[in-house]
């Protein structure tokens, strides 16, 4: 069997919400649905869909960040930020246990203008590397990671050098990361391609394609020999990020759909489960 994977960052569940998202979901018609930037809290939209459980992770902040995974696929168990408490007050990762992998659900902090945030997004980095390696499975790995890993990856490398989202320090993190043995997809499968998945609102960015590649599926190497295709659905519109994809050969008899004791990690936070 195959499994399809989806990671967007809505910027605004609500907001796209009205912009077709219903009828892009069902097209899309993938077994997990990873997103990313909901900017809501719980009972301020009822969304859902015929045959998928959905987890929401909520921030604290209203109006900010947070993230949601659908899956037709119930997990094993869930978890809810990374255990730490510095790290999991923003809604910004969800991990869904099965049997023959995890799936981490990611929106990672941005480093902002002036890189105010930059010394938080190292220490983030280091942290969900350190999460990511300590997982006992191997992993699928999703969602706006805020970086633009090489050159080929945004429009204008030479004047964005300094700005969040292509330091050396940010791209440093990612390299760290696959260096500890994971592989960024749709570059293993296109390593000269040049896509993107974000573009700014201004200076009418996304009709000259003067994006960035943010968006990522990042697995495990020991997934590598499984990965079947990546796309980045640029043909999508409805946020300033557009859809990414992954493809994956799942393992024999559908054992990703094991129904085991589910345990429900809210890492002392209050979050919300639905059932489609």
């Amino acid at each position: 069997m195959e499994l399809k994977f989806i990671s967007w960052n809505v910027n605004g569940l609500r907001a796209v919400a009205g912009k077709g998202f219903s009828d892009i979901f069902v097209g899309l018609d993938a077994d997990f649905v990873c997103l990313q930037e909901i900017k809501m809290q719980a009972g301020q939209l009822d969304l859902e869909f015929p045959g998928y459980e959905s987890f929401w992770n909520y921030a604290e902040k209203k109006g900010y960040s947070g993230t949601a995974v659908y899956t037709k696929h119930t997990p094993l168990s869930v978890r809810y930020g990374m255990g730490a408490a510095e790290h999991d007050t923003e809604g910004r990762l969800i991990t869904l246990e099965y049997a023959h992998f995890y799936l981490v659900c990611c929106y990672t902090p941005n480093s902002q203008d002036g890189l105010k945030r930059l010394d938080y997004r190292m220490q983030w980095e280091d942290a969900l590397r350190a999460y990511l390696i300590g997982l006992d499975k191997p992993v699928v790995y999703c969602g706006d990671l805020n970086v633009a890993h090489e050159e080929i990856d945004l429009k204008n490398p030479a004047t964005n050098r300094l700005n969040a989202g292509f330091t050396d320090e940010e791209r440093g993190k990612l390299s760290a990361l696959l260096e500890a043995g994971f592989v960024d997809t749709w570059r293993y499968q296109h390593p000269s391609e040049v896509k993107y998945s974000w573009w700014s609102y201004r200076m009418n960015a996304r009709a000259r394609n003067a994006g960035w590649r943010i968006d990522y599926f990042i697995v495990s190497e020991a997934l590598r020999s499984r990965i079947v295709s990546t796309d980045i659905h640029n043909e999508i519109f409805g946020s300033d990020h557009c859809p990414v994809e992954l493809v994956l050969l799942g393992q024999g008899n559908g054992a990703e759909n094991a129904q085991g004791g589910q345990e429900h990690d809210c890492a002392g936070q209050e979050h919300a489960r639905h059932n489609g």
